[in-house]
């Protein structure tokens, strides 16, 4: 005979067995529901993107030390700044590109953000007051001399400031030498001003710091004229 206790044992643990079953099933039912329901609350379409506009490049070529006009078909999205990042994105796209004129590494990510301030007026006066002089090799540099960093930015109607910050990748891997970083910045620059004319003055940071140069020549400290380096088509900048 099998002693009572044992009986007891056994009923307890049959009972255990039961409850632990049923519970599973419930659970598992309500996994099942969960993810049916998941499934219906899915989008139905994929997501809408920005529609595709014509931008125009300035397109550095270091066989001559040229800057020259392409023209591409991006998507675009409306906030300035975003557009700003997207057109400098196929720029830098463009000199990664292994047949590139101007080799560049980095492509489209090493631009980090672009932000667009509004130009003081003081600023903007004195600017417009600062001309070039014809043959003279500063012209392919920084003119107005600003400091400080970038505030939030804000809405405006008035010429912009853009400040273009690139990733320290991209300043540490450019080549070095005065004509391949001034063509670089330059084509930045024109390439800004010529999607959005607004764009009047340029400034960059590396990772969001000033740097004193892009890869030891290029000086990153001074703001450049927008204007200025939108050369006459295949003519040096």
């Amino acid at each position: 005979m099998i002693p009572r206790h044992q009986k007891l044992l056994f009923g307890i643990l049959l009972l255990a067995s039961l409850v632990m079953g049923v519970t599973l099933w419930q659970l598992r039912e309500r996994a099942h529901k969960r993810l049916i329901a998941g499934q219906d609350s899915a989008p139905t379409r994929a997501p809408e993107v920005a529609p595709a506009e014509q931008a125009t490049l300035l397109v550095a070529n270091d066989s001559d030390s040229s800057m020259r006009t392409q023209i591409h078909s991006l998507p675009l999205p409306a906030d300035p700044g975003s557009r700003a990042r997207a057109v400098l994105g196929k720029l830098l796209d463009l000199y990664a590109a292994p047949d590139a004129a101007h080799p560049v590494p980095g492509g489209g990510s090493s631009v980090l953000q672009v932000f667009l301030l509004p130009v003081p007026e003081s600023a903007a006066s004195a600017a417009a007051s600062v001309k070039p002089k014809s043959g003279d090799s500063s012209s392919a540099e920084f003119r107005a001399n600003t400091t400080g960093a970038a505030p939030r930015e804000q809405p405006q109607t008035g010429p912009q400031l853009a400040v273009v910050n690139l990733t320290g990748s991209f300043a540490a891997s450019h080549p070095s030498g005065i004509e391949a970083e001034t063509l670089t910045v330059l084509s930045i620059c024109g390439t800004l001003h010529a999607n959005q004319p607004r764009i009047t003055q340029v400034r960059f940071l590396v990772d969001g710091q000033t740097r004193a140069t892009l890869a030891g020549h290029a000086d990153l400290t001074r703001t450049y004229l927008a204007g200025d380096a939108v050369p006459a088509e295949g003519t040096q900048p």
